[in-house]
């Protein structure tokens, strides 16, 4: 997806060929066109295997190579207007729609499709319908709409953020007045960010520095039972997140995996680049047992909304429970301003 959602797309936009969930989505919706029509002509069910590798033998290598076209060629459709961009798109399919057939016919595998005329009108026919497709998911997922849906689910972290920053300067109120009036200051700044505009990406360094506000008012409540180990040596600031992506993490862990104990616990937050992807990771003490988890289960949930809302299915989120500790992993494509 784009770098920011708070945007207006064009009737009719081409989709990101780029995008992992749009690959994906061509390639199941191809195949299983292609084994519905395998089920409609075969009259028993023993012959549909047959029927569909009989098709597979010339329509996967046409799939493949429109796909392989259709990603070169995508930062250039993404320029023209709309409808000079799904004719190219059309063109596209032909092209290798009539390439793939004359290589299968050298080599006998057009038994399925002997008519080229007939096979090139599938195939753009088949392109056409999947434009249509992603355009009615586009339009699903229009700016209005999902502004309404990230606004809502923003409104899920600002009450336990809240709760807990107003608990952590009350605790200093009366005994360091001085040190509580700094740690409002710092609050009103948090606030001012967790209210600011939720549609755009943010810069990770801004979501860092948002966290780093946030522990600090944690550790006025928690003291010395919040240690926290930050490891950024090869974090890229200017990497684009959703907001408040890291916040309500580290919110939990120290919820889940610090208050619950007596003693001393540790927020580890390690931050990397690994070739085109950031990686995000959060791990602390875990408590078998302990108090309810359902408010890391809709923070979580939160989270992989947001993260498919914008990137599709180039980002994922895992956790586990391994050696004591509870672990959080985010993997994000890794996109700056300058790309977007």
């Amino acid at each position: 997806m784009a770098s920011s959602i708070n945007q207006n797309i064009p009737a009719h936009a081409l989709p990101n060929f780029r995008n992992l969930g749009v690959v994906l989505r061509i390639l199941l919706i191809v195949n299983g066109a292609c084994l519905l029509l395998a089920v409609v002509r075969t009259t028993t069910w023993e012959a549909v295997p047959d029927d569909f590798m009989a098709q597979a033998v010339l329509v996967q290598p046409v799939l493949l190579l429109a796909v392989v076209a259709l990603y070169g060629a995508s930062p250039a459709l993404a320029r023209l207007p709309s409808g000079r961009g799904v004719l190219a798109v059309l063109a596209i399919a032909a092209a290798a729609g009539a390439l793939g057939y004359l290589l299968a016919s050298r080599m006998g595998g057009t038994g399925a499709f002997p008519d080229l005329l007939r096979f090139l009108v599938m195939s753009v026919v088949s392109a056409a319908v999947l434009l249509g497709y992603f355009d009615l998911r586009g339009r699903a997922l229009s700016p209005a709409l999902t502004e309404a849906r990230l606004q809502a689910l923003q409104a899920r972290i600002r009450p336990h953020f809240l709760f807990n920053s107003i608990n952590a300067v009350l605790s200093l109120i009366r005994s360091d007045p001085k040190r509580a009036e700094a740690a409002l200051e710092d609050m009103a700044e948090l606030f001012r960010v967790a209210m600011s505009d939720t549609r755009k990406l943010s810069p990770l360094a801004r979501e860092v520095g948002l966290c780093r506000q946030y522990l600090e008012l944690e550790a006025l409540r928690l003291g010395d039972r919040l240690r926290v180990e930050w490891h950024t040596e090869k974090m890229p600031g200017d990497a684009l997140v959703p907001p408040m992506i890291l916040q309500p993490l580290v919110e939990n862990a120290v919820y889940h995996g610090i208050e619950p104990g007596s003693a001393p616990g540790l927020v580890t937050i390690n931050i990397f680049k690994n070739r085109d992807e950031v990686h995000l990771a959060i791990k602390n003490p875990y408590h078998a047992g302990g108090r309810e988890q359902s408010g890391n289960k809709i923070a979580l949930a939160n989270i992989r909304e947001r993260l498919s809302l914008h990137f599709d299915a180039e980002a994922r989120l895992d956790t586990r429970i391994s050696g004591g500790a509870y672990q959080v992993h985010i993997t994000l494509p890794y996109l700056t301003e300058a790309a977007a």
